[in-house]
């Protein structure tokens, strides 16, 4: 039998892909390998994607309110329409729950689904629900558009593209810490109260209810900017930029004094002893995009304060780096098999 770890999830991804069929449908554009799926919709491509969110994997309960995690829910899978280029219409929502869940606890649930559509202007317009022994899941389907001549793919880089990142990075990994830590307190002596102060709330608050970036993407359409390549950052900015550059046979070199890191995040890094670069590098959830422009479309976003210029695409295809302020090129690799993938 093969362990996961020796493929690792981008490995995995190939595998199951080879597996499965060419499509079929002349309306079926792209299937599986990229943010969602894209199929012919006359004047626009619709695009499709599923996410899936398991209790123990993706959330702790202990320290998750069930309203930040129906948002957070929808965010997942509004994010991988964004990274399309898209906005999002529709949703389902499927759940499987066990017995320790009260009716109270699922109304409480979908009032952040309700907040999220409304946040993203999306209906939601079915799903399903079942019983599960293992605790919540659950699976967000989302349905969107884009213009045709918008439409953004992972394998579409070129050459001296300048690579983009909007947001800052790192910022829901340094949350992630902060609430395991206190959970561990509190383990230990539940009548402790969360230390959780006030300077601390920008990074929790990116751990438990982050947003998809479709403001990004009505900016973009405002400024009559294509980016050549996208995808949004949810598992690091290293797998991100691997797929990326992967997809679209070519390398690329970032530099780290660019990456933007907010300054709470630098401090908690500082408390955790974790280096800030290696938390935006692999943390991962921040549901930013990260994007390819040409270098004179990206005159046009020089001055946003949002997107920040992190790096370019190069014709090595084989090299993928980062760039130290001394100067030094160290390969950027993703992390390993982490329980975590899609098929996107």
């Amino acid at each position: 039998m093969t362990d996961l770890n020796t493929l690792g999830e981008i490995g995995l991804i190939d595998r199951i892909r080879q597996t499965i069929p060419k499509p079929t449908h002349k309306e079926t554009i792209q299937g599986i390998g990229d943010d969602a799926a894209v199929f012919d919709w006359g004047d626009d491509f619709g695009l499709f994607c599923t996410d899936m969110l398991v209790e123990g994997i993706h959330f702790d309960l202990t320290y998750v309110p069930l309203k930040h995690l129906g948002y957070k829910a929808v965010t997942f899978a509004v994010s991988d329409i964004a990274a399309m280029n898209g906005l999002p219409i529709q949703i389902t929502v499927s759940i499987g729950l066990s017995s320790r869940f009260t009716v109270e606890a699922i109304d409480e649930l979908y009032a952040g689904i309700r907040a999220a559509c409304k946040a993203y202007n999306i209906d939601l317009v079915g799903g399903d629900t079942t019983s599960s022994r293992s605790g919540l899941i659950i699976s967000v389907s989302a349905l969107g558009k884009v213009p045709k001549e918008a439409i953004t793919y992972r394998d579409k880089a070129q050459v001296n593209d300048i690579l983009c990142v909007t947001g800052d990075l790192g910022a829901a990994y340094m949350g992630l810490q902060l609430l395991e830590r206190e959970k561990q307190v509190f383990m230990a002596d539940s009548g402790m109260q969360p230390n959780l102060s006030e300077e601390r709330t920008y990074l929790v608050q990116r751990q438990l209810r982050p947003e998809a970036r479709t403001d990004i993407v009505h900016e973009l359409r405002d400024l009559g900017v294509v980016p050549t390549a996208m995808i949004d950052v949810s598992d690091g900015l290293a797998s991100e930029l691997l797929h990326l550059c992967r997809q679209s046979k070519l390398g690329a070199i970032i530099f780290d004094e660019n990456i933007p890191i907010d300054d709470q995040t630098y401090l908690a890094a500082d408390e955790f002893n974790i280096s800030p670069i290696t938390a935006a590098l692999n943390g991962g959830e921040d549901y930013e995009l990260l994007f390819t422009v040409r270098p004179q479309a990206f005159e046009k976003l020089a001055t946003n304060s949002r997107i920040t210029a992190i790096g370019y695409i190069s014709s090595d295809s084989k090299y993928v780096g980062l760039s130290t302020k001394a100067g030094q090129l160290t390969p950027i690799k993703a992390q390993g098999w982490q329980g975590i993938f899609s098929l996107t």
